[in-house]
């Protein structure tokens, strides 16, 4: 079966999704990013690394609707966030940088610590 023009595939998009990932993780660090974008773009990211999902993985189907759904959605808006030359220069970025995505440590930190302060307040609550 052939793409006719204008048309992608399911692996195409998810390509060209993973590739705005790394885009988006660039637009954050950059200065002429609007706050609201960074905001965005901050949320996804701390979404996207949460242990704690919407609707729990492990609920047949549902469970992978936010990921499905929620997280293409997020950054489809993100992008349309960004200025045209803002996002252009961070593709760039992303794509020379290649497939390898940067550690991003001190995030999975923050969102772990995060987490933990709302189970010890949340422990704290109920005893």
């Amino acid at each position: 079966m052939t793409n006719t023009p204008g048309k992608l595939s399911l692996r195409q998009k998810a390509r060209l999704l993973k590739d705005d990932i790394l885009a988006l993780f660039f637009a954050l660090k950059h200065p002429a990013t609007p706050w609201y974008a960074k905001a965005l773009v901050a949320l996804i990211v701390g979404y996207t690394l949460s242990p704690v999902d919407f609707i729990p993985d492990f609920i047949p189907v549902l469970g992978y609707l936010d990921d499905l759904i929620l997280l293409p959605l997020g950054i489809a808006l993100a992008v349309r966030l960004i200025p045209p030359a803002v996002l252009a220069e961070c593709r760039r970025r992303a794509a020379a940088y290649g497939s390898i995505l940067p550690k991003l440590w001190l995030g999975a930190a923050v969102i772990l610590l995060l987490w933990l302060a709302i189970a010890y307040a949340a422990f704290r609550l109920l005893s």
